[in-house]
This record gives C-alpha cells, structure tokens and sequence, in this order.
C-alpha cells in the first residue's frame, strides 16, 4: 500500500491498479503496528523542521510490528563522497538527461510511520540537535537572512536548507500568475518555450545526521546506516 501527499500522484497509481491513498507523512491513518515493513524515499528531507523530521521517523516507526523493519533515504549534502561523484553531479554533462533539469536523487516515492510518546524527551533532542547543526553543519555555509539560497541543478550543495527548481514540463500554455518562467535550453521550436519553473524546499543530510535522529527514538534499533548514490540510508528494526 502506498501514499503520498500528492493526489495526481495516487491518481497514476490508480490508474495503473495500485493501491495507493492520499495522506500526511506526519499523520498516516493506518493502524500502529500493522505493517512488517515500511520504506519512505527522497520524502523527509522535504521536512523544514528538526522537529518534523523526527515526528516523520517516529511515525514511521509507530506503523510496524515489533520486529518490523523500515528503510528511509534522504537527499546528502555530500554529494561526491570517498573522491566518488553521484549519479546526480554526473548527469550533467549526460546530454539525454540535460532536458531532466530535476528529480530527487531517487525517483521513488513514500510510505510513512509513528511511535511511543517519546515526544518530550524527542523535542528537547531535536532542539539541542537543531542547534548542534547550526554551529557545525558540514562546511555548509550559514543563510544569513531568512531567504533561502536556490540550488543550481546538477552541482554540489553549499547549504543545508535551500530551494531546488523544478521546470515543468508538459503543457506549457497552462501558466500560473505566481510561477515563475524561464526558457529551456535545446533545439526544438517546443523546448524554447517558457516552462513554469517551481521551487521545492530541501534539507539535505550531513553524515551522521539522519542516524542520530533514528538513534533518538527508543522503539528502534538502527540495523544498518550507508551512503547510496548521493542518499544517506537507514535500515531500522521495530523493537
């Protein structure tokens, strides 16, 4: 069973019969420890929030069973990692994928959980984390207002919290006013054409970060923590 918070996104998975509904990453309506195995990919470092992000892993842990195990991926700051580029940094200069501008590092998509009432002792664990991030966030450099730095595509990140664009493709006659527009480089009549250009909020992950989050939340074990592809990696366990 999936779920995302978009309802166009459920509609395809209907269309191509998948059982898939629309919901709230922070609020799964499903039964707590119902499930033996949960995965949520490229969806909680969507999250502006220390506090999010961990409400978002604890509820991924409330949905499994004891001995349930959950695999989670977010988006790593460091995108060339052991002198090794990612797949992301080495698609741009790959021609058929130049009219991509812009997926997650990893195209799937989500399926979310909870846990105990832990949220007390999670909160002041966040906080003291937020504020550990802050004073040392992997040479990532500070945002010194409160306007987020917009990524260029295809090249390595130089802050933890930022907007991503995302040109949109399709039928560029349907323009939103508050859209944003820019022309697509390429050869055809078609892809001169302006395409709305929308901006996604990201937190990408230093190493170590999204373990430590885990590791806060008693009712898991961290089973395995690994670097793929330009994605930190958790491999949780249910206690």
């Amino acid at each position: 069973v999936g779920c995302d918070r978009s309802k166009n996104l459920v509609d395809i998975c209907g269309e191509k019969h998948f059982q898939a509904f629309v919901c709230d990453a922070l609020s799964v309506p499903i039964r707590s420890g119902s499930c033996d195995a949960c995965i949520s990919i490229a969806v909680i470092h969507h999250f502006s929030t220390a506090e999010r992000r961990l409400a978002t892993i604890r509820e991924l842990a409330r949905l499994l069973r004891p001995g349930g195990t959950a695999l989670i991926y977010v988006w790593a700051m460091e995108q060339e990692y052991k002198n090794q580029k990612s797949k992301y940094l080495k698609e741009k200069n790959d021609s058929k994928n130049k009219d991509k501008e812009m997926n997650t590092g990893t195209a799937q998509r989500p399926l979310s959980d909870r846990g105990p009432d832990n949220s007390r002792q999670d909160s002041a664990w966040s906080d003291q984390l937020l504020k550990d991030l802050k004073d040392e966030s992997c040479g990532a450099k500070p945002v010194a207002d409160f306007r987020l730095p917009v990524h260029t595509n295809r090249t390595s990140f130089h802050s933890q919290d930022l907007l991503v664009p995302w040109h949109l493709k399709g039928d560029t006659k349907k323009k939103e006013e508050s859209v944003d527009t820019v022309l697509v480089p390429g050869g055809s009549k078609e892809s001169q054409e302006r395409s709305p250009v929308f901006h996604r909020y990201y937190h990408v992950f230093c190493e170590g970060e999204l373990e430590a989050v885990c590791r806060s939340l008693d009712c898991v074990r961290v089973q395995k923590s690994y670097y793929d592809q330009g994605n930190w990696c958790v491999i949780l366990e249910k206690l």
